[in-house]
C-alpha cells in the first residue's frame, strides 16, 4: 500500500502566491482595524501602545500590499527615481511587497526637478524611488490615525474626506453673520518646506524615528551631483504633506497656547511678534520666518470688501 502525499498551497493575503491572489477587502479590513486601535490608544494618551501598534501595522503584509498598490496605481506610477525603476508587472509588485522591511533599509537620494510657479519662480520637487515611496505609504498608514486624532477640527489641508468646498462652507458660516469678525489675517511662512528643523520633527512626530531620520538625511541628486539635506522636508514625498500638517498643528499650539479661536483685529496685530516665539522653540532653522516682501509678510483682508 503506497501513500501519495500531495502538497497543497493556499493563497491568502498573509502569504499570496501571486499579486492577483491578494484579497484586497480583507487587507483593507485588517488595516482599518489596526488603525482604529491606534486612534483609541492616541485618545487615551498611551503613546507606548501607539508605538507598538504602529510597529505591528508597518510589519503586516496587508499594509505592505496596500502601500505597494497605492504607489503603483496613482498618477506617478510611471515616474522613476534615481534608480530608473518602476513596478509595472504583477511579479514586480509582489516582490516589492515582500521586500518592504525595516531591517537594512536605506533610502536612495531624491531626484530633484524644478516645476514653474505662477509667479515666475520655480518650485523644487524631489522624486523618491518606488521603494521609498512604498515605504512612505506604509508608514503613512500608521501615522495618519495619530494625525487625524490630534488634528484641529477647523483644518482642511491635506486631510482625507475633506475638500476645498468644506473649507469654503466653514468660512461662509463663520463670516456671514452680523457679529462675525471683519478681518482675516493671512501669514506666509518663508520656505516652510525647506527650513523646518530636522531635530524638531524627530522629537514631535509620532513615527519610527530611525526611518524618518533616514528620509530626512537622504539628500538629492541634481545634474548628476549629490547634495546633502541638512534642513527641511522634500516636496514630492507621499508622507511629506502629513508631516507638514503635524508641524503646523504644533506650531499653532505654541503660538496661541491652545486651540484656535476666532481672532479679532486687536489680537491679529499682536501676531506680528510671533516670530520671537518661533525662534525660542527652534521649530525652524531659518531666522526669517515670514517673507520680507510687503505683500507676503502679513496680509489683513477686509471681509466686507470681498462681498461676504
Amino acid at each position: 500500500m503506497s501513500v501519495q502525499v500531495i502538497n497543497v498551497t493556499y493563497a491568502s493575503p498573509d502569504c499570496p502566491e501571486s499579486w492577483h491572489d491578494i484579497n484586497w477587502r480583507q487587507c483593507d479590513k485588517a488595516v482599518r482595524k489596526m488603525q482604529a486601535r491606534i486612534v483609541k490608544a492616541t485618545q487615551e494618551g498611551r503613546w507606548r501602545k501607539v508605538k507598538a501598534l504602529q510597529w505591528l501595522l508597518t510589519h503586516s503584509r496587508s499594509a505592505k500590499a496596500l502601500a505597494v498598490k497605492r504607489v503603483t496605481e496613482n498618477q506617478g506610477k510611471r515616474t522613476a527615481g534615481v534608480d530608473g525603476k518602476t513596478w509595472g508587472t504583477p511579479e514586480a509588485k509582489l516582490n516589492a511587497m515582500l521586500s518592504l522591511k525595516r531591517y537594512g533599509y536605506k533610502p536612495s537620494p531624491l531626484r530633484r526637478v524644478y516645476i514653474p510657479k505662477t509667479n515666475g519662480k520655480q518650485r523644487p520637487l524631489g522624486i523618491p524611488t518606488m521603494k521609498d515611496r512604498a515605504m512612505q505609504a506604509l508608514h503613512l498608514l500608521a501615522l495618519e490615525p495619530v494625525a487625524e486624532t490630534v488634528a484641529d477640527g477647523n483644518s482642511y489641508g491635506f486631510r482625507s474626506e475633506r475638500s476645498t468646498a468644506d473649507a469654503q462652507e466653514h468660512c461662509f458660516n463663520s463670516l456671514a453673520k452680523r457679529d462675525s469678525a471683519h478681518w482675516i489675517l493671512e501669514g506666509d511662512i518663508r520656505g516652510c518646506f525647506d527650513n523646518i528643523c530636522h531635530n524638531w520633527m524627530l522629537d514631535h512626530i509620532e513615527i519610527d524615528k530611525v526611518i524618518l531620520q533616514k528620509w530626512l538625511k537622504a539628500g538629492f541628486v541634481y545634474k548628476k551631483q549629490l547634495f546633502p539635506t541638512e534642513a527641511g522636508t522634500p516636496q514630492g514625498g507621499i508622507i511629506t504633506p502629513l508631516t507638514q500638517r503635524i508641524t503646523f498643528i504644533d506650531l499653532c499650539r505654541i503660538v496661541l497656547g491652545r486651540r484656535f479661536r476666532r481672532l479679532r483685529i486687536a489680537s491679529c496685530w499682536r501676531s506680528l511678534s510671533w516670530y520671537r516665539m518661533f525662534n525660542c522653540n527652534q521649530i525652524f532653522s531659518h531666522n526669517d520666518l515670514f517673507d520680507q516682501q510687503p505683500h507676503d509678510l502679513l496680509a489683513l483682508t477686509n471681509v466686507e470688501g470681498i462681498g461676504i
